[in-house]
């Protein structure tokens, strides 16, 4: 019996622009790639929906970034207080 295959998001995008393509069938791309044209259609659906997040102005991973930013600035800031108050103490 076969494991679950894990696959790249570059692999999927790979395979999901092709088939929006249209110049291969959903059989011919499951042949070529060993998967199932069920698999193919999947991420075809998936990646246009997620087209639009393309052209957002601020990505998702940006946000995290900026999140993580602002978390340490107040670490340190908060560092700053705490030094300051075991001094006056």
């Amino acid at each position: 019996m076969k494991g679950k295959r894990k696959f790249s998001p570059e692999f999927k995008a790979k395979v999901a622009l092709e088939a929006i393509k249209g110049q291969k069938t959903l059989n011919e791309l499951s042949k070529e790639y060993e998967l199932t044209p069920k698999q193919i259609s999947e991420w075809k659906k998936e990646f246009l929906a997620k087209a639009a997040l393309v052209f957002t102005k601020e990505s998702p991973d940006l946000s995290k970034e900026k999140e993580i930013h602002e978390l340490h600035a107040r670490i340190g800031q908060l560092d700053m207080m705490v030094d300051f108050l075991k001094k006056k103490l």
